[in-house]
């Protein structure tokens, strides 16, 4: 798991050490107004690497009201375009938690753990331009209510798959 801001001045060096999909997709994220794009689900192609774009128009809520999730076929990475702020928790997924939801066989490609108070989670505070990408190791919890009060976001999450950032494969 790893985190940054697209206005960061030192972008462009945090990302040319990602594999070239991953570079892709966070480029596209600073690069494309998705403020302004229409919800939903779609499919995008970036640089011969087929990705799905979410669209998404949440609410953060309180941490305890929220599932742990992984992915196993795709690499998410989630950005932050308005809103907010949120809090997105984290932790490894080091195979004691306990299952909740198991839609890993699915398009949907997620799992949802149980919480567990004993695992050691950590908080990334995202606000506009802020992008976290997980991989099918990271359990992650995003739209963390991070004030007093639930807030909206616009969250866009493109999903990379994990096959595409591995040295000698492309899916």
């Amino acid at each position: 798991m790893f985190y940054g801001n697209v206005t960061n001045p030192m972008f462009h060096q945090q990302i040319a050490v990602l594999p070239k999909a991953l570079q892709s997709a966070i480029r596209f994220l600073k690069e494309t107004d998705l403020a302004a794009h229409a919800p939903g689900k779609f499919d995008l192609e970036l640089d011969g690497v087929p990705m799905i774009l979410q669209v998404l128009d949440l609410t953060t809520a309180p941490r305890e009201t929220l599932r742990p999730e992984i992915h196993r076929t795709n690499i998410d990475v989630q950005f932050l375009a308005a809103g907010g702020p949120e809090n997105a928790g984290y932790y490894s997924d080091d195979g004691s938690n306990k299952v909740d939801e198991d839609l890993l066989d699915t398009p949907r490609d997620i799992l949802f753990y149980h919480n567990n108070p004993a695992a050691p989670e950590g908080t990334i505070r995202m606000t506009v331009g802020t992008y976290a990408v997980y991989f099918p190791w990271d359990v992650h919890i995003p739209a963390i209510q991070a004030g007093a009060a639930p807030a909206p976001i616009r969250k866009i999450v493109v999903k990379v798959p994990l096959s595409a950032c591995i040295e000698g494969r492309a899916d």
